[in-house]
């Protein structure tokens, strides 16, 4: 795909890309797809499916009580338990505002770890990394931001999720219809939202401007963008998803480059 080569035009050390399309065929890749970049909140969506796979299999429930009183798994993976973004502190009720939060996902990883008797790294690892051959992939730390991965890796989780296997279809259509729908609050880097819609662990799209994602981009289209320099969308109207991964940090850069980005590998895929 001609349109991954714009990323030699990013204000950047280093990036790589690739787009997957649903059936899980490599449309094209540019960069260095093997190199192990931080992900940030690009390992929130990895998390996520990790708390699913303990869904599925009876070890946590969506709806029981997580977090502060009166939330709920699914309060957590929505971002609207009320917890704060980063400290253990509670700023509103339960499913009343997108609050997006790390704390909230630290809560999910403490919550599985101890529902199944694994820390939640290894339970990461056990659940969708080896499973996927996803081997290049690790959790060093919080579930909410200290995942880094590569390119190649990710494109399997990104074919995974617009195929699932780990997973049933159902649990993945659950994780990227809107919960708590109408729920206003503030998208990092982008300001206030309203509404502020996500799913479960991914954020969607819908109509939200700005946004990261490009102008062409589906209502429907849902994934996550990471403060160092990543994001992963998937755009189940355009059937495919796309990866991209640099080694500098988000910022006024990411926001001029990568919507006109997207909407040139839209444009080639529907080409």
């Amino acid at each position: 795909m001609q349109s991954l080569a714009l990323i030699e035009n990013w204000p950047v050390p280093t990036a790589a890309a690739a787009v997957v399309r649903a059936d899980g065929s490599l449309a094209g890749a540019h960069g260095a797809t093997d190199r192990r970049f931080p992900l940030a909140s690009v390992t929130k969506p990895l998390a996520a499916y990790a708390v699913l796979v303990a869904y599925e299999e009876g070890a946590v429930d969506l709806d029981e009580p997580a977090g502060p009183e009166g939330a709920t798994v699914r309060h957590l993976l929505g971002h609207t338990s009320g917890l704060a973004f980063d400290e253990n502190r509670v700023m509103a009720a339960p499913g009343t505002r997108r609050i997006y939060s790390n704390t909230g996902f630290e809560v999910l990883g403490d919550l599985v770890a101890k529902a199944t008797d694994i820390p939640f790294a290894e339970y990461l690892r056990q659940a969708v990394l080896e499973p996927l051959g996803m081997t290049a992939t690790s959790l060093e730390g919080s579930p909410a931001k200290d995942g880094v991965s590569t390119v190649d890796d990710l494109v399997r989780f990104a074919a995974e999720v617009q195929a699932p296997r780990l997973l049933d279809a159902r649990t993945v259509l659950d994780a990227m219809t809107v919960t708590y729908p109408g729920t206003t609050g503030i998208l990092p880097g982008y300001g206030h939202q309203r509404p502020n819609d996500w799913g479960l662990g991914f954020e969607i799209r819908d109509s939200k401007s700005p946004h990261w994602t490009g102008a062409s981009s589906s209502p429907r289209t849902f994934g996550h963008f990471g403060q160092s320099g990543t994001f992963l969308w998937i755009d189940p109207d355009a059937r495919a998803a796309c990866v991209a991964l640099t080694d500098r940090a988000f910022g006024p850069w990411a926001i001029e480059a990568w919507p006109p980005f997207t909407d040139a590998v839209l444009a080639e895929l529907r080409a």
